[in-house]
């Protein structure tokens, strides 16, 4: 039936993104900042030469991984090319993989990078997206 209703299980984001409705409700959205963490597992990032097109104010994207055999609430963080740039800690990552998991949006803005070989110390701030 063209008119039952079915369970989405995307973000609103992504049903918003790539269609003018989305153009109209970006001005309605707002960040609502949640906690300041870091960037775990630089170290091993291959290609560490990513972190050096990265500067302060930088907005990354985070994205559950529930597959990874690690950690079930993993949280990856990704630069805005979507490359790999560690992870949420594992001892903040709790509340933040359920609200992820409940459909609401989270994103990351560098607050400061820290480079001291062969460690890379990125502080970052984690976002709520509220629309």
């Amino acid at each position: 039936m063209a008119n039952e209703l079915t369970e989405s299980k995307k973000n609103m984001v992504s049903l918003i993104s790539g269609n003018p409705l989305g153009d109209l409700i970006k001005p309605l959205s707002h960040e609502i900042l949640l906690f300041g963490s870091y960037v775990a597992g630089t170290s091993h990032i291959e290609d560490q030469t990513i972190f050096d097109e990265l500067k302060e104010g930088d907005k990354f994207t985070l994205r559950r991984e529930p597959d990874n055999r690690f950690d079930e609430n993993a949280i990856v963080v990704l630069d805005e090319k979507g490359r790999k740039l560690g992870y949420i800690p594992e001892k903040d990552n709790l509340v933040f993989a359920r609200l992820m998991d409940a459909g609401k949006f989270l994103t990351a803005k560098m607050t400061e990078i820290d480079r001291r070989p062969p460690f890379v110390r990125i502080s970052i701030d984690i976002y709520l997206v509220d629309f």
